[in-house]
C-alpha cells in the first residue's frame, strides 16, 4: 500500500462503491426493475457507509494503522466484491453459484467487521493533557 495511510484507501474505496451503488440505483429507477434492490443496499451500506466510516476512524486514529488495519481493508473489499455478485445471482435465480458466493462474501464481510471491532476496542487510550 506504500506510504499512504490506510484511511485514504478506505475513503477511496468507499467513494468508488458509492458511485457503483448510485449507478445501480439509477439503472433500477430507469428500468422500473427493482429486483436488485438488496444488492444496491449492500453496496451502499457495506461499501460506501462502512468503508467511509472506517476511513474516517483511521484518519482520527492513525495509531491504529498497522497490519490489522490492512487485513481489515483486504477482507472488507474482497468480501464485498464476492458478496455483491453472489447476491445478484441469488436475486436473479442463479442459486447454484449465487448462494455460495453470497455466503463466502458475507462471512468475509463479517470477518472484516469483527476485526474492525477488535481494532476499535483495543485501541490505546489517549492521555488528555
Amino acid at each position: 500500500m506504500g506510504v499512504e495511510m490506510i484511511s485514504q484507501w478506505f475513503l477511496r474505496f468507499g467513494v468508488l462503491f458509492a458511485i457503483v451503488g448510485m449507478c445501480l440505483g439509477i439503472y433500477m429507477a430507469a428500468s422500473h426493475d427493482h429486483t436488485l434492490a438488496p444488492v444496491h443496499a449492500h453496496i451502499n451500506l457495506v461499501g460506501w457507509v462502512t468503508m467511509f466510516l472506517a476511513g474516517l476512524y483511521y484518519t482520527v486514529r492513525p495509531d491504529s494503522d498497522g497490519k490489522l488495519a490492512r487485513i481489515h481493508l483486504g477482507l472488507a473489499v474482497i468480501g464485498l466484491l464476492i458478496l455483491a455478485p453472489g447476491l445478484t445471482g441469488v436475486m436473479l435465480g442463479y442459486l447454484s453459484w449465487g448462494e455460495p458466493l453470497a455466503g463466502i462474501g458475507s462471512v468475509l464481510t463479517l470477518g472484516a467487521m469483527l476485526l474492525f471491532a477488535y481494532i476499535v476496542f483495543t485501541a490505546p487510550r489517549r492521555v488528555r493533557a
